[in-house]
This record gives structure tokens, sequence and C-alpha cells, in this order.
């Protein structure tokens, strides 16, 4: 009985004037802008993930705060972390091992041509190892960095993707010059082309030993961040608050008045993720405006074709109709007016959500996957056939109070 409804509210809706179908415009405007944004957004959330370029659960990072200048992380602060520090939070209970890495800015030339950017300090022994894990580093080609490579260093995958600058794509064997705090440019062999990882950093950097990489530079033993790897996932909450007491501790601040910061990729997807909710909370307050005025436009349109209709629904009424019968029917109609434009906003918010996340995508070099959020999907046409039929009740029990010979005589 239901199916038959539909079957007659498409053709009804097929013999329609441009003034109805120009209805559902305020409904695919709301649903178009509802399921594109959200796309957009989760897209950007992947892409801020990717960023992080860590997959563990059990990484703490530490580094130090009261930022001076522009930089990587810890870098340019007032007040530095040390070797001390790394080795202090090494101790703790709950603590499997804390890495020293520094990320300083640094000149290269290739090709003729210098760019600047940083490099990473990779540490030695069974750090090293965990390390690459850690940032799950596999290259593209050649190999990775062993102890004994003091003269080597490994690119991030931009720097043969899209040469970052250089005009050439750098090859395994290639010599590039890297200018160190002496201001003279010493030469270093590349032995590795990462993989990419998709991510700003890991993507455009050069990785070197840690101790060739402190000749280099001269910091000493200055520390830019510790990553801090705790015995289980289990134990990062209270591990972060044992580092954060030890480091208070160390560098003689109260609570609330830390010149150091200590996070998680959690913690730090959490932020993300509450900025992006805010934004599409908004976003969707504002689309549901545009629905609002369209579900508004089909009450007019629906009220319309009660008296236009008239003579029609004398004889649905003669020939045995009863009120419930012209109650549905106008009922499912102005539903399917609603999903009607709620197929189409879907069908172009998905357009455009995936355009945009392709953009995105293209522009930080990362590969963002493109799927099918299906309960989306689902509760967007829901919601339009709901705000459609909630917006032809009214319509549709003037139709049914209609009386037949009244109708009839039009």
């Amino acid at each position: 009985m239901l199916g038959d409804y539909f079957i007659l509210s498409l053709k009804n809706l097929k013999h329609r004037g441009i003034r109805s179908w120009l209805t559902l415009l305020g409904i695919f405007i709301g649903i178009a802008a509802v399921v594109s944004l959200i796309t957009l957004g989760n897209g950007l959330q992947a892409a801020v993930g990717a960023q992080f370029g860590v997959s563990s659960t059990e990484i703490i990072t530490v580094q130090a705060g009261g930022l001076n200048a522009y930089g990587p992380p810890g870098s340019g602060v007032v007040n530095s972390l040390t070797i001390e520090d790394a080795r202090a939070i090494e101790k703790l209970s709950l603590v499997n091992r804390a890495i020293r890495r520094n990320l300083p800015s640094g000149r290269l030339e290739f090709n003729d041509i210098a760019v600047f950017g940083n490099v990473m300090s990779i540490p030695s022994g069974d750090d090293k190892k965990f390390s690459y894990e850690m940032m799950e580093l596999e290259t593209e080609a050649g190999r990775l960095l062993k102890d004994s490579d003091r003269n080597r260093v490994m690119l991030g995958y931009n720097f043969y993707a899209d040469k970052v600058g250089l005009e050439k794509a750098i090859k395994i064997g290639d010599k590039v010059s890297i200018q160190g705090e002496s201001l003279v440019m010493q030469d270093y062999e590349v032995i590795g082309l990462l993989k990419k990882k998709g991510s700003l950093i890991f993507d455009n950097i050069v990785y070197m030993n840690e101790e060739p990489l402190e000749d280099l530079m001269g910091y000493g033993d200055d520390v830019d961040l510790i990553a801090v790897h705790v015995k289980s996932s289990d134990l990062v909450d209270k591990a972060k608050e044992d580092i954060e007491k030890l480091m208070r501790r160390r560098r003689n601040v109260k609570e609330g008045e830390e010149d150091f910061d200590v996070s998680t990729p959690q913690a730090m997807m959490a932020t993300v993720n509450t900025v992006l909710g805010g934004v599409q909370a908004f976003i969707v307050i504002i689309a549901s405006i545009s629905i609002i005025v369209g579900a508004i436009g089909i009450v007019n349109t629906m009220t319309t074709s009660v008296l236009e209709r008239r003579q029609e629904i004398g004889i649905m009424k003669a020939i045995g109709a009863r009120n419930s019968n012209v109650f549905m029917q106008f009922l499912v109609e102005s539903g399917l007016m609603g999903l009607i434009g709620g197929i189409a906003g879907v069908l172009v918010g998905m357009l455009i959500g995936y355009a945009g996340t392709a953009g995105i995508s293209s522009f930080i070099g990362s590969e963002i996957p493109l799927s099918m959020n299906w309960s989306l999907i689902i509760f967007s046409l829901a919601g339009s056939f709901g705000v459609g039929a909630a917006a032809g009740i009214v319509p549709a029990m003037q139709a049914a109070k209609q009386n037949p010979v009244d109708a009839l005589r039009g």
C-alpha cells in the first residue's frame, strides 16, 4: 500500500511546474552544505592526524615552552631541555625509554641551489631501531642509516618527489652540502630516500645520526624534544603526570606556571577534534536555516497544491478513498519532495567534499583515503524525507478534511 503512495506521488511530481521544483532548493542547499563540509572536516582531521607521523599510542612528547622564535617543536625557546632531563625521565618507573631528539634548522645545497629546512637527529643503538619503528620510516630507495654512517644522510620523500625547490630530484649516492654552526658547508652522501608519510614535517626533512649532527650544529647538551615510550598504553595518563611532576621539580616551577609541555598524540588529536567539531556544529546550524527555509517552501507548495487539486481530492473520496488515504497521499508526496532534494544535496555534497579532500591531500602531499560515510548519507536522506513529511502534515490534513461534494464543485 505504501508503495502505491510513492508511485502515485512520483507521477504527480513529474507533472509539477518549475515552482514546485524550486521549492527543493532550500533542502538541496542545506543538505549539500552539511554533507560537503562534514566530509571536508573528516578529510582535514585525517590530514592533521598524518602530520604527527607517529602511530604508537604509548608515546609522550616533552618539549620546552616559552617560544621566542618560529621553528620546529622545542626550538628557539628561552629555557631548553637537556640530556639530563631525558635521563631523569627515563628513570621513572612507568617509562621504557626516553629518546633525545634535535631538529636544528640549516641550509642545504644541491644542484647549485640552496634551500632552508630542518635536520632530525637519529639516535644510536636500540633507540635507533625503536625510533624507526615508532616513526614508521621505510625507504623508497637505498637504506636506513646505521650507527657507523657518519658522513651520510637520509632524505624525506619530497626531496625526490617534488624536489623541494632544488629543480632536480636527488638520487642515492648524490652528495648534498649542509651548512653547520661554523657556516662552513660540509658534504654528505645520500644513502636513503624515505617512503611518503603524508607529513609536512617528515617528508621534508633531512635525517642524520645524532653525533655527527651535534658536531655539525654545535647544540651541545640542549634538546629540542624528548620522545618518551611508556610501558603500556593504559599507563600513559599516569606517566604524563609523573613526568610533569619531575619536570616541575627539575625546572623549579609551580603547577600552572610550567615552561614546558608534555603531550600525547591522543591529546593533540582530541584538541584538533574539538576545534573541528565546533566548526562542524556551527556549519550544521547555518545549514539548518536553509533546510528550514526549504521546509517552509514545501508547506507553501503543498498548501497551493491542495487548492489546485480539490477536484482530484473529491474524485478520490467519491470512489471510496478515506480521509486517511488522502492524508497519506499528500504526506508521502511532501516527504518525497524533501527526499529528492536530499538525494541531490547528498550527491553534490559528496562531490564537493571529495574534491576538497583531494585538494587538501595534494596541497600537503598526503594520501588521505576517500571513504563513504554511510551513516552521514543515511541520516541526511532520512532527515530530508522527515523534514519534507513534517512540512506536509498541515496541508495533508487540509486535504483530508475536504468535503467531497464541495471539492467536486471546485
